[in-house]
């Protein structure tokens, strides 16, 4: 006799042994006690779920010469016949092979011949969203008004590709997926009764990886035995699926934290040399980083070991909530990257280089910030600007500045107005006389953090087509990351070139072009000082 896969072997043959499923056989069962059978079923549900189980085990029920409490025998001639494949009253098809017009024409001409051993002939069509639209219309008439001794049971895991007219011919049944608990239960069983030995911890992590499917829990469990031994644990099963040890995965996430690419890296090589691959190293970082936000904030955590726990315990300590969500988004977008890319590993390394640069984080948050700050200001409000300190704004890319209303000025400015007349405004054609009305333009226009950063700035033509902006006391980082954006780059070239009368380029001119670090608390007083505009500055 032939080798029988696991999730074959201990396919379910009764509703109480689909686990997970109760609400569904729950009803079944009512159904075929009530004797108030429907002509056709339609099962829903992720792969693994159980929808195959439950119409091999709803077919044999409805026909079964024996039932009990809604369960079939297994006993009977008929139930046999049915797991042993030799009755032909129980049609098995996969709509994914058989998905022609003629296939269902097939069915269609049988549908008129009784049975020949059971009371009803009953089709389970598998995958049924793989048939054509040919094939969906021709089984509409025979779906809707069967013959009284055939139904029809169909199972498919993406039923938005149905038609509506089939969908409203059938009683829809919606599988969910199982939960780590009920796997366990079931694997404890399997295990038993195979003679397999296996820890709690290595029961924890199957579950976890078949992501609700009790068929992928199965199978996991079918690799981890074919060496022979029947004993399995945490470190064989990470070893056959491919996962990284969880040292290496902590040692990158916290050199992620540290800005450490050297560590990064060095734990990285030593992953990809030990064969793991990319896309489950990536799966266990995003899981970590995820667990340590759970810990953070439920201070609750489950598959991990003590000594693990004071490790993820250390790490949320460290950081913050927000640093912890935008990991997970930075390292989804990396794994979206890797699929579509034939270099995966240079796409990899490429991506912890990155996420390892500071500076790069910085400056992209800060961007993100103002870009904040001036859609607010666009609005006409009045402003109340509430800061960090300036040691805490560059250094740690953890600045907070949040726009609040304040005090509702009496003639908002309407952006029409503002365009109008920037269009018609006359400036001096010297630019130590047209420089300053720049400023206020760009103050009256909401560009208030364009303009703070513009203060104190004088304005001299380096020639026919160049205008250069000089920073006496130099430029902070956070003055160059506002100047550079390119929108604020043409916003002030406009304005340069409508008072010279022609197109003209802006060049900013400081001294040995060094960006000098003032504080940002000081300039964001000098606004405070010469605008009208009420600002608050917190600590």
């Amino acid at each position: 006799m032939g080798y029988t896969a696991l999730y074959r072997k201990f396919r379910p043959v009764t509703f109480s042994e689909i686990v997970g499923q109760e609400h569904i056989t729950r009803t079944l069962k009512n159904q075929i006690i009530a004797n108030r059978v429907g002509h056709a079923y339609l099962l829903n549900g992720s792969r693994g779920t159980g929808k195959t189980s439950a119409a091999k085990v709803l077919a044999r029920a409805i026909n079964c010469l024996n039932p009990k409490e809604g369960e079939p025998c297994n006993e009977c001639e008929i139930c046999k016949g049915a797991i042993n494949g030799s009755l032909t009253d129980i049609v098995e098809m996969d709509a994914a092979s058989n998905n022609s017009v003629e296939d269902i024409r097939a069915i269609r001409e049988e549908v008129n011949f009784l049975p020949t051993r059971a009371q009803y002939r009953v089709y389970i069509i598998d995958e049924v969203h793989m048939l054509s639209t040919g094939a969906f219309n021709a089984l509409l008439k025979t779906l809707e008004e069967p013959p009284q001794h055939v139904k029809f049971i169909l199972a498919t895991t993406e039923p938005q590709k149905l038609p509506a007219t089939i969908l409203s011919r059938c009683q829809r049944f919606d599988f969910k997926r199982i939960s780590n608990d009920n796997i366990i239960k079931r694997l404890k069983i399997v295990c038993e009764k195979s003679e397999i030995e296996i820890t709690k911890e290595a029961l924890n992590i199957v579950a976890v990886l078949s992501e609700g499917a009790m068929r992928d829990a199965l199978s996991i469990l079918e690799r981890c035995v074919q060496e022979g031994e029947n004993k399995i644990d945490e470190t064989r099963i990470k070893d056959l699926v491919g996962i990284p040890k969880i040292t290496y995965v902590h040692n990158i996430i916290e050199a992620i934290l540290q800005y450490d690419v050297e560590k990064v890296l060095e734990n990285v090589d030593i992953v990809l040399t030990e064969g793991k691959d990319i896309t489950n190293l990536l799966w266990e970082m995003i899981k970590y980083v995820k667990d340590i936000l759970i810990y953070k904030s439920s201070q609750k955590l489950d598959l991990y070991s003590e000594e693990e726990t004071n490790q993820i315990k250390i790490i949320a300590e460290q950081v913050s909530k927000e640093k912890l969500i935008d990991l997970v988004y930075q390292l989804s977008e990396l794994e979206s990257d890797i699929k579509w890319s034939t270099q995966r590993t240079i796409v990899f390394q490429a991506g912890m280089i990155k996420l390892c640069n500071k500076q790069a984080e910085t400056n992209s948050n800060i961007e993100k910030r103002v870009e904040k700050i001036e859609n607010y200001l666009k609005s006409g409000k009045g402003i109340q600007v509430q800061a960090m300190s300036a040691q805490k704004l560059a250094p740690t890319a953890a600045a907070r500045m949040v726009a609040n209303s304040s005090e509702p000025r009496n003639n908002p400015i309407k952006p029409e107005s503002i365009t109008k007349t920037r269009a018609t405004k006359k400036f001096s054609n010297q630019s130590e006389e047209y420089w300053p009305q720049i400023l206020n333009d760009l103050k009256q226009s909401g560009k208030i953090v364009l303009y703070t950063n513009l203060v104190g700035t004088k304005a001299r033509q380096i020639n026919d087509m160049t205008v250069g902006i000089e920073f006496p006391n130099g430029m902070t980082a956070f003055g160059k990351t506002v100047l550079e954006k390119q929108e604020n780059i043409r916003e002030i070239s406009n304005l340069v070139s409508i008072a010279c009368g022609k197109e003209m380029q802006i060049k900013y001119i400081t001294q040995n072009n060094e960006v000098n670090q003032i504080s940002q608390e000081e300039n964001l007083q000098n606004l405070a000082n010469e605008s009208d505009i009420p600002f608050h500055i917190i600590e």
